[in-house]
């Protein structure tokens, strides 16, 4: 079983990549995902410059991808459901290891700490998902 859920924000933008030959959309993008330690323990591990959260590289695909590109940004916190995928590469002769997510599921949580450029011309991502809706007043709640 190979099954990864994940809660963080973005260290920064999502990179957009199309593979050449086959126009396959890819996005890549960091989470900062808390460790969950308790108070004191945080405040001790940050007093010594130690990591209070682990830093974790999503891959996404296809129209995933292009969705992650459009809508995240730095400081967006998402949800991520995927599974752990580990490779190598070389590099000046040493072999590199990785480990990703490849993420089947992205669920945009909350907003960022603040609206970016590629962002700033709606004032909600999740507008069209809620086409239909009305605001209405409170006083017209007859309870």
């Amino acid at each position: 079983m190979n099954n990864v859920v994940l809660i963080g924000r973005l260290t920064r933008d999502p990179e957009l990549r199309y593979l050449p030959n086959t126009g396959t959309a890819n996005c890549t993008f960091n989470i900062a995902v808390d460790r969950g330690l308790s108070k004191e323990k945080k405040q001790e591990m940050e007093s010594k410059n130690q990591p209070t959260a682990d830093f974790i590289r999503i891959v996404t695909w296809n129209k995933i991808a292009e969705n992650c590109a459009n809508y995240l940004t730095k400081g967006r916190m998402v949800g991520v459901q995927g599974r752990i995928q580990t490779g190598f590469y070389e590099k000046d002769g040493q072999k590199i290891y990785t480990t990703d997510v490849v993420a089947s599921q992205i669920e945009f949580l909350g907003g960022g700490t603040e609206q970016s450029g590629k962002n700033a011309h709606t004032e909600n991502s999740f507008d069209n998902e809620l086409a239909g809706f009305m605001p209405f007043d409170s006083d017209d709640i007859p309870f």
